[in-house]
């Protein structure tokens, strides 16, 4: 059987599922009157990416249909998967995967083995990325989600009874109104790509670039590159460099040795997955500080590759405390050595800042952070956990002052800010399963007494019919 009818096979099978799991079914949100002549969704669902797919689908499992996704990229380019992600294959192991909402067939494996054939999963380790990417889109396209891309999301602002979404589609300014918003915007989602200021402020923007940006390889052919960052971006765009050509990469991180221990391989069990946000402050922060300070190391397959290619060179121990320019040459000093460079890529993750945010800036001074809710032992004393949004159940947004923005409530952070109030695994591939949030009905309280009252339709008729005997 070739790919294709296996594909439309493996369809059939998601359609009778879903029939068969339709229960209970029907749209049941009271729809909310808007602006004339514009439409009020009841969810807008920000980035199109992973998250946002698996939460559209989880919605309109619930019957919450009258939702919109926007993504600010072209279709097929939501997400990192194919613009700044460099690695072979994922890092995530493949029975990890949890977003088919309990539906067999929309399992990853069930996508793969109809693409590839029978037998074709138990061969795989990983899932590769160009196949995670291709998984993606089938899982878009199968559902009927529904999409908007080159939509970006520029501000949001709190209404009288919803948020208003200032938009730009391919330059036109927009306005969007739904009750309830959930931004699905990714890593960097609660802040921005760090460069550290003792690069940024020393070295021309054309000589420095962050690792989870669209970067040109070509350019560093024949160039010596120095890259500062130990995790998988570190090690995946070295490859990459040299791969393209570049003369040398040197490797350069603060720690004295290089992890070899995945802390989050030691959270995936139902416990920790469904139920951490529910556990206290003060466990939450110490789970938090003991990420910050065992941080997890590269993948396998790209430290083995980085380490074979000529040219590479890893230095721990070797924080950048001096970067400058001289020569036309980057001038780097570290305890031990100093180094220079043509060319430097810094692999050093986010800042978490909500004021980074467009879509928060008209917002972002009202949100609760963490450490306005907490103070930790003075061991334990972090300003990056601390500015990290002190979230609620359903990683709603909460108000740093009482009374002051309520409507923040209809905000949800599903993003890697989310990391201390949910879980450092809430908004990852491991962590959909569980984590998708939902909370329209306390909303529709006040109705459904009402509802209940109107409720009309006859399950018997009466008198009874006389039998046939009669």
């Amino acid at each position: 059987m070739t790919a294709e009818r296996r594909l439309a096979a493996l369809e059939a099978r998601l359609r009778d599922e879903a029939e068969r799991l339709a229960y209970p079914a029907g749209d049941w949100v009271v729809p909310l009157a808007g602006p004339p002549g514009q439409r009020v969704y009841d969810v807008a669902i920000v980035g199109g990416g992973q998250s946002g797919l698996v939460i559209a689908h989880g919605l309109m499992r619930d019957g919450v249909r009258n939702i919109v996704v926007l993504d600010r990229n072209p279709e097929g380019l939501e997400g990192p998967w194919l613009t700044y992600a460099r690695m072979a294959i994922l890092r995530t192991p493949k029975h990890q995967v949890g977003s088919d909402h309990g539906l067999p067939s929309l399992t990853a494996r069930a996508w793969y083995e109809a693409t590839y054939g029978p037998g074709s999963w138990d061969a795989v380790v990983r899932v590769g990325r160009e196949d995670w990417m291709a998984y993606l889109r089938w899982y878009r396209a199968v559902l009927g989600l529904p999409v908007r891309n080159d939509v970006e999301v520029v501000d949001i602002r709190c209404e009288a009874r919803w948020l208003a979404l200032s938009t730009l589609t391919h330059g036109v300014p927009g306005t969007l109104h739904a009750r309830r918003v959930v931004l699905a915007t990714g890593y960097d989602g609660g802040g921005a790509w760090r460069i550290p200021p003792v690069i940024a402020d020393a070295l021309p923007p054309e000589r420095c670039v962050h690792a989870n940006t669209v970067i040109d390889f070509a350019r560093y052919r024949d160039r010596r590159v120095g890259i500062l960052g130990h995790g998988a971006g570190a090690f995946d765009a070295a490859v990459a460099a040299l791969q393209h050509g570049a003369r040398s990469v040197d490797l350069c991180f603060r720690r004295a040795v290089l992890p070899t221990v995945n802390p989050h391989r030691a959270i995936e069990f139902v416990g920790f997955l469904k139920d951490f946000c529910e556990a206290d402050d003060a466990l939450r922060w110490r789970v938090a500080h003991h990420f910050e300070t065992h941080d997890q190391p590269p993948a396998q397959h790209s430290y083995d590759l980085a380490c074979s290619l000529p040219g590479f060179a890893m230095h721990a121990g070797a924080p950048w405390l001096e970067v400058g320019m001289a020569d036309d040459q980057v001038r780097v000093r570290t305890p031990a050595r100093r180094f220079a460079f043509d060319e430097v890529i810094c692999a050093t993750g986010a800042v978490p800042d909500l004021a980074c945010r467009p879509e928060l800036r008209s917002l972002a001074a009202d949100i609760a952070l963490w450490r306005d809710r907490y103070t930790p032992p003075p061991e334990l004393a972090s300003a990056a956990i601390g500015a990290h949004p002190y979230l609620g159940r359903h990683y709603e947004f909460l108000e740093r002052e009482p009374g002051r923005a309520p409507q923040l409530a209809w905000l949800y952070g599903y993003n890697f800010g989310a990391a201390v109030s949910m879980g450092p695994h809430s908004t990852s591939i491991s962590g959909h399963k569980y984590s998708v949030p939902r909370s329209l009905f306390l909303e529709q309280q006040d109705d459904v007494l009402a509802r209940i009252a109107a409720h009309r339709e006859p399950e018997i008729t009466w008198p009874p019919l006389q039998s046939a005997a009669e």
